[in-house]
């Protein structure tokens, strides 16, 4: 990357949204064990999504990101983990086999705790603690010693992320991806939905064409394509001790990569010029995202590009674009025709939750269904109109059968969001509403991508 950073470079610089910590000696503690803690990924791991990343970019793949809004300590369980991924599972062999192209999956899961705030401070009545900042900074529960900041969360919140990606890595490599089980990942509560039963003429179709292999001669039990798939992790890369603890120089070729994730993203609050998240986040070799909102002018998004990519590797960014289902089709050109006069080869993807956050009637905060539709078809009106890839999703969604998103087929009404409203953080789609996106999605990479080049299965 360049000779004069290292991990800790990003303390010369602002950094914005980070908690403070009390107890400096308590902090360094946690830094230490962190720092003598095995990699979570491997830099060979990064460098296979940075070039899976390269094929989207160039047009010939798409990148499904999702999971959780904020992963807790409390919602830690092996069903949890095992659910989102079977909905992730279903959303890209639904999108691959409508648009002929691979899907790459990367989830928001094995990391992704902290979120930043728009204040450090919390009040309720004549009480003022700090802000709940994520399951491995504080507690969710107003009280003072939950909202402590605890350096010794960290160490708990890489524990679970150890073993949340254990059990990915099983789920993807051992058998349970293998597509002659397409049927056995429909959720039991999804039965009722209509897409579960689209879901299930799909999976016939997958069977009918593995049977038609195997009665050729070529048996799916010996393609190690059709066994399993590659699975990716990612989360913001806002906590920067914990990064930093968890970053380290490969042996192999002497870069940085942070091993917390296979991929970190900046988010749209602390992208800003001298962030030193961007410090950050030039230094290692990890494929990297950019949150993209209505604040970014093309000036500002050039310059990032130049610090975080100088040599301009494909795969190496993705902007995730996040206006709003009124703005994206005013504000994204003007990025897009900037990035691509200036021949930077990115990946274009959409997050269409985070600016379109209501709050209810019923007084809960949440992403009405018809927006988030509405932004992803600006999303893919732009890319059209500008000549450019659609390249990817970036949602907040989990498998757990949850109400905090109104609208889809399965209508959630405003009054119905208190019966299942669990997030931590922000609404999520749940299990039947991400599937649904999914097949919108694919009858619109049906009708842009155009003609197919698949390179690997689902």
């Amino acid at each position: 990357m360049t000779t004069t950073w290292q991990p800790d470079s990003w303390k010369t610089r602002e950094a914005r949204h980070l908690p403070r910590y009390e107890d400096p000696a308590e902090l360094a503690e946690a830094e230490a064990t962190l720092a003598s803690y095995p990699p979570l990924v491997f830099a060979g791991e990064a460098r296979a999504l940075k070039q899976e990343l390269a094929e989207v970019a160039n047009g010939h793949a798409f990148l499904l990101q999702g999971g959780d809004c904020a992963e807790s300590f409390a919602e830690f369980h092996p069903d949890n983990i095992r659910d989102t991924f079977r909905v992730l599972l279903q959303m890209a062999v639904v999108m691959t086999f409508a648009s002929k192209r691979p899907v790459v999956k990367v989830g928001r899961m094995a990391g992704q705790f902290a979120k930043p705030r728009s204040s450090d401070t919390e009040t309720q009545g004549e009480v003022t603690l700090p802000s709940y900042f994520g399951d491995n900074i504080n507690g969710i529960d107003f009280d003072p010693a939950q909202r402590r900041n605890d350096p010794g969360r960290m160490v708990r919140a890489y524990s679970q992320a150890a073993a949340t990606l254990n059990l990915l890595r099983a789920f993807a490599g051992g058998g349970y991806a293998n597509l002659r089980q397409v049927h056995q990942w429909t959720l039991d509560f999804m039965g009722r939905t209509p897409w579960a039963e689209k879901f299930s003429e799909t999976a016939d179709r997958i069977g009918e064409a593995l049977d038609f292999m195997e009665a050729c001669g070529i048996d799916p039990a010996t393609v190690p394509q059709l066994q399993g798939t590659s699975f990716y992790t990612s989360h913001e890369g806002l906590l920067l001790p914990y990064e930093q603890a968890l970053t380290r120089r490969d042996s192999l070729t002497g870069d940085w990569y942070a091993t917390s994730a296979h991929m970190l993203w900046i988010g749209d609050r602390t992208r800003f010029d001298g962030s030193a998240h961007v410090e950050f986040a030039r230094g290692i070799g990890n494929p990297l995202g950019l949150k993209c909102g209505p604040s970014l002018d093309p000036d500002t998004l050039l310059g990032l590009l130049d610090q975080l990519n100088p040599d301009r590797e494909p795969g190496r960014i993705t902007l995730i674009s996040r206006f709003g289902h009124d703005k994206v089709e005013d504000g994204l050109p003007p990025l897009v025709r900037a990035v691509t006069r200036e021949g930077h080869k990115v990946v274009w993807s959409c997050d269409p939750m985070h600016g379109n956050v209501i709050k209810s009637d019923s007084g809960f905060k949440t992403r009405p269904f018809d927006r988030i539709l509405s932004e992803v078809k600006g999303f893919f009106a732009v890319h059209r109109a500008e000549g450019t890839h659609p390249g990817g999703i970036h949602i907040e969604m989990t498998g757990q059968d949850v109400t905090e998103c109104v609208g889809g087929a399965v209508a959630i009404t405003d009054e119905a969001l208190g019966d299942r409203y669990h997030t931590h953080c922000d609404p999520r789609l749940n299990a039947a509403q991400s599937l649904e996106l999914a097949f919108l999605l694919a009858e619109m990479l049906n009708t842009e991508i155009g003609e197919p080049r698949a390179t690997h299965a689902a």
